[in-house]
C-alpha cells in the first residue's frame, strides 16, 4: 500500500493509508500509566520494544501474547516489523500500550481493518487507572477495623 492510496473502509468516503516516506505507519498507545510510540513496517515480523525482543524485555508470556493480538485479531502475524519505544507504568501497562499503539498504526496502514480491530476492542484507549488511598483508610476501599463497644 503506497503513501496516499485510497481504500474503502465499509463507509461512504475512500480513507487514505497514512504511511511516511520510509514505508512507516505510527501509532501511539497508552495503558495506565504507560506511553508507547510505535512504528509499523512491512516486514518479516520482527518486534523490538526499547531495542530489545519482545519476549526478553516483557519476560511473560502472556505480556508477548498481548502485544501479538492485534495481529492475530487482523490476521496478518508475521507480515509487519514493530519498533517501539514505551514508557512509565509496569510491565502489565506497557505491553497494553504497545498493543494499543500496534493497533493504530495498524488501522493507518491498512484502513479497511478498523471495523476489525474496533470490534475486537483494540483501538478503544482502556480508561481504568488505579484509585486513589483515601485517609482514615488502609486502602483505597479497605476500612479500618470497625468496633462497636
Amino acid at each position: 500500500m503506497l503513501e496516499g492510496e485510497e481504500v474503502s473502509a465499509g463507509s461512504s468516503k475512500p480513507i487514505k493509508a497514512r504511511i511516511d516516506s520510509l514505508g512507516r505507519s505510527y501509532g501511539t498507545g497508552s495503558r495506565k500509566n504507560a506511553v508507547a510510540k510505535v512504528w509499523l513496517k512491512v516486514g518479516s515480523g520482527v518486534v523490538t520494544v526499547n531495542g530489545m525482543e519482545c519476549a526478553a524485555y516483557f519476560g511473560r508470556e502472556a505480556l508477548c501474547k498481548r502485544v501479538f493480538n492485534p495481529f492475530h485479531v487482523a490476521s496478518s502475524v508475521g507480515c509487519y516489523d514493530v519498533r517501539a519505544v514505551v514508557f512509565g507504568g509496569g510491565k502489565s501497562g506497557q505491553a497494553g500500550a504497545v498493543a494499543h499503539g500496534i493497533s493504530k498504526a495498524l488501522k493507518d496502514i491498512n484502513p479497511s481493518l478498523q471495523p476489525v480491530l474496533r470490534q475486537a476492542g483494540l483501538l478503544t484507549r482502556d480508561s481504568r487507572v488505579v484509585e486513589r488511598k483515601k485517609y482514615g483508610q488502609h486502602k483505597a476501599r479497605k476500612k479500618c477495623q470497625f468496633s462497636k463497644r
